[in-house]
């Protein structure tokens, strides 16, 4: 048997909702490149974050990485805050 380690998936993305207690919303954008046609197709993706320190707040710029459900919805955990809004 091998010991097989997982890759932690972080991303960037900016805060669109604090209403929740411990729950922030991001809004990750992407851009990558059609395989055939090559047109640079750009799209966000918005996800749902668990935030234990309440550390961010509407318009920062965080990063997040995935980690197992911690409910329904919540499969994110914030790591940082880059950037505060101003």
């Amino acid at each position: 048997m091998s010991n097989t380690e997982t890759v932690e998936r972080t991303l960037t993305g900016r805060v669109t909702s604090d209403k929740r207690m411990a729950t922030r919303t991001v809004e990750v954008l992407w851009s990558r490149r059609h395989e055939r046609y090559g047109k640079v197709m750009k799209g966000r993706t918005v996800l749902h974050v668990h935030d234990p320190k309440h550390e961010s707040s509407l318009g920062d710029l965080v990063e997040i990485k995935e980690v197992r459900p911690i409910s329904k919805t919540k499969n994110w955990l914030l790591v940082k805050v880059l950037e505060k809004a101003v």
